[in-house]
């Protein structure tokens, strides 16, 4: 089966070159598109980027949970449609699932995506009934710069409390190969948008943990070669543990940074139980396991 996936994403991805189509692009067009219902292109703000879709089960029932997700791109790139996979696996799995644009650098540094982040949670919190979701079970989730999004939004009061909100109305949040201690920077692409040498402390989720923080997932490649999993997904669940807030901390062998969210997708799935351990985490299975690597 995992050779399977491997070599759809590989003829996949090479498909998608030969085609003008991104890898991710690629996996799009191999998701069912009659498993769920989606209504697009929602404003939560001005900016022409703060615009959201919102994916829905088939078969909605009332009061669901509901998970906000960010994507990651190094606060640079990205856009939401490229991710229609994700929206498919968490509303085909009976979730409402949230999918933003935010301002990106250039536009904006450090704190621009995080108050677009927030905002996006707020809408969520006040309209997601119409839609069939819970505001009462609402996560976060984010992959890489997604997954400091989410963290950030999570255990800095400050982001909420913009749009009267606090942390405390999450059920829980979900980072998957998130960077969380990054300084000094290293990324020459992320330097400015932080602006290194002189960035702030208080831009690192680590350093905003307190014994009130939801509980956590973190998910991260054993061998991840971008976002280091020892120093951010470990050293992040290390302190979350020492304020007893629960977290379970996962790590898999085979994906890589990327192919970590792209596990969410159908032709993907075989590499890691990236969307089950999700769904487990989401529904109150063993939130507070400990650490896990590949069974």
């Amino acid at each position: 089966m995992i050779k399977i996936a491997l070599r759809v994403w590989v003829v996949g991805g090479l498909l998608g070159l030969l085609l003008g189509c991104s890898p991710l692009n690629v996996l799009n067009l191999l998701t069912p598109a009659g498993t769920y219902h989606k209504v697009s292109d929602l404003k939560y703000g001005k900016d022409p980027r703060n615009r959201l879709d919102v994916y829905t089960p088939v078969n909605r029932a009332a009061d669901v949970p509901v998970v906000v997700f960010f994507y990651g791109g190094s606060w640079n790139s990205g856009s939401r449609s490229d991710y229609r996979f994700v929206g498919e696996a968490l509303a085909a799995r009976g979730i409402v699932a949230v999918l933003a644009d935010y301002r990106l650098y250039p536009q904006v540094h450090y704190q621009g995506f995080l108050d677009d982040s927030a905002r996006v949670v707020g809408w969520t919190r006040e309209h997601i009934r119409q839609y069939g979701g819970d505001p009462a079970r609402l996560y976060v989730m984010g992959h890489s710069a997604g997954g400091y999004n989410a963290a950030m939004i999570a255990l800095d009061p400050k982001w909420l409390a913009a749009v009267d909100m606090q942390p405390s109305v999450l059920s829980g949040w979900i980072g998957l190969a998130g960077p969380y201690d990054f300084l000094p920077i290293e990324n020459p692409e992320v330097k400015p948008i932080f602006f290194f040498p002189n960035s702030p402390p208080d831009s690192q989720p680590i350093n905003h943990i307190s014994a009130a923080s939801p509980p956590a997932l973190l998910i991260a490649a054993k061998d991840d070669k971008l976002v280091n999993p020892e120093r951010n997904t470990g050293g992040m669940a290390r302190r979350l543990r020492e304020q007893g807030v629960p977290v379970r901390e996962l790590y898999f062998s085979r994906p890589g940074h990327g192919t970590l969210i792209a596990a969410f997708s159908r032709p993907m799935r075989g590499l890691a139980p990236v969307l089950d351990e999700v769904m487990a985490f989401i529904h109150g299975q063993d939130p507070a396991s400990g650490i896990s690597n590949d069974r």
